[in-house]
């Protein structure tokens, strides 16, 4: 019993993790995914949930074994100043850009599920409220404080989806085959290089480097660290392939489509009736703010360590950062001028396509000699180089179709 309570103690840097891939994007795409494709997708899930423990432990165990973030790693150990350069702009266009738009959908996506509970007040007023709590937390400049919240926040989450899942008494003979039997339907690459970019976050590998170092502080703590990672993503996980269940029991072959919160909660209107619109209103606010808080925070930590300033969350440099993350995003969610689904799904395809990037610069510092015997062994390369391997080719057989839906949303 105390080993119990000491290793759900330890539970922490995972579920930051956790709570920022189970965002209002991952709710969009699997509701979509199940409604559109039934249970034939839930493979695409099982490797993410698969692929993420893998990429994540390495950033992990850099973390703790480095005392520093990914961003700083990078910067030490990218030695050609040309190379460095290119990687410095690469991480900035990626992340911290990149997530002012993922910050967008996020403070929408939290809003609308506070909408669905309260629809006489409008989502571009529910935004910027939002934005403002979350504000409020980062600026606290407590890391402990803010794991709490999120972890808080991600058991609401997993007891919405997974007991509205397990109540619409899906077919399991198709559960398993979607599990482990590959197929994308007639029109399904799109979809899984959503589900795969919703799950595989590249930002996440630097949240999680710099969230273990400030967590643990020596060797022996690794053990903790993996457990922290696999029991977090495996819980992620099982939400997110819980909402594909539930939408494939209760939307598949109905014929309705889903493009805003009302049509998102039709996935829960079998089982859970009138109840269905505040169950999906919890479950959209608590996944948007948790990404509301991590998605700035994590392009702080990314930008902060590839431009030297160093990881201190109560550092004015590290807070300036998060704040113009957090501020774009509030403005561009009060305005409410495009479509929040389309916005949140184009941006998990482009998660899917900057993730061999930033993914093979994890990989570059987990072999660095610097790191002795806790660098990456034959097994971790050969996973990892899989990884990368199947992300880039379902990436670059998407191309043509992300750069066609972008231009059709601008």
């Amino acid at each position: 019993m105390e080993k119990l309570k000491y290793r759900i103690k330890n539970i922490g840097p995972g579920a930051l993790v956790a709570a920022a891939f189970i965002g209002p994007g991952t709710v969009t795409t699997c509701i979509k995914a199940g409604a559109g494709y039934g249970y034939t997708l839930l493979w695409a899930l099982l490797f993410s949930t698969i692929a993420t423990m893998i990429l994540q432990e390495m950033s992990a165990r850099l973390g703790i074994i480095s005392q520093k973030g990914l961003g700083e790693n990078i910067r030490e150990k990218v030695l050609s100043p040309v190379l460095k350069s290119i990687t410095v702009v690469i991480i900035i266009l990626a992340v911290f850009v990149g997530n002012i738009a993922y910050e967008t959908g996020n403070l929408v996506g939290g809003a609308l599920g506070i909408n669905t509970i309260v629809p006489s007040v409008p989502v571009t007023v529910w935004a910027p409220i939002l934005a403002a709590l979350a504000f409020l937390l980062l600026w606290s400049g407590s890391y402990n404080r803010i794991e709490k919240v999120l972890i808080a926040l991600v058991l609401i989450m997993s007891v919405v989806f997974l007991v509205t899942a397990l109540m619409s008494r899906p077919d399991w003979g198709a559960v398993l085959k979607g599990l482990f039997v590959p197929a994308t339907g007639k029109t399904g690459w799109m979809t899984v290089i959503g589900l795969i970019g919703t799950t595989v976050v590249p930002y996440n590998l630097f949240l999680h480097a710099s969230s273990a170092s400030e967590r643990w502080k020596n060797v022996e703590d690794l053990k903790s660290a993996r457990i922290d990672t696999v029991v977090s993503i495996g819980l992620g996980g099982l939400i997110s392939m819980a909402i594909v269940v539930a939408a494939s029991a209760n939307l598949y072959g109905t014929g309705n489509q889903v493009a805003n919160g009302a049509d998102m909660a039709k996935a829960f209107n079998p089982i859970l009736g009138s109840w269905s619109g505040l169950c999906l209103g919890i479950g959209l606010f608590a996944s948007g703010f948790t990404s509301a808080i991590t998605a700035p925070l994590a392009a702080a930590f990314a930008t902060s360590g590839v431009l030297g300033f160093g990881k201190n969350m109560k550092d004015l440099k590290f807070k300036g950062l998060w704040i113009v993350v957090l501020a774009f995003g509030m403005v561009l969610s009060a305005l409410g001028k495009s479509s929040p689904t389309q916005i949140i799904l184009l941006a998990q395809a482009a998660n899917a396509i900057i993730l061999p990037v930033v993914a093979l610069f994890l990989m570059y510092c987990m072999n660095h000699r610097g790191l002795g015997r806790y660098k990456n062994g034959a097994l971790q390369n050969i996973l990892g180089s899989v990884v990368i391997a199947v992300t880039l080719l379902i990436c670059i057989r998407n191309l043509t179709s992300f750069f066609s839906s972008l231009f059709a949303l601008v």
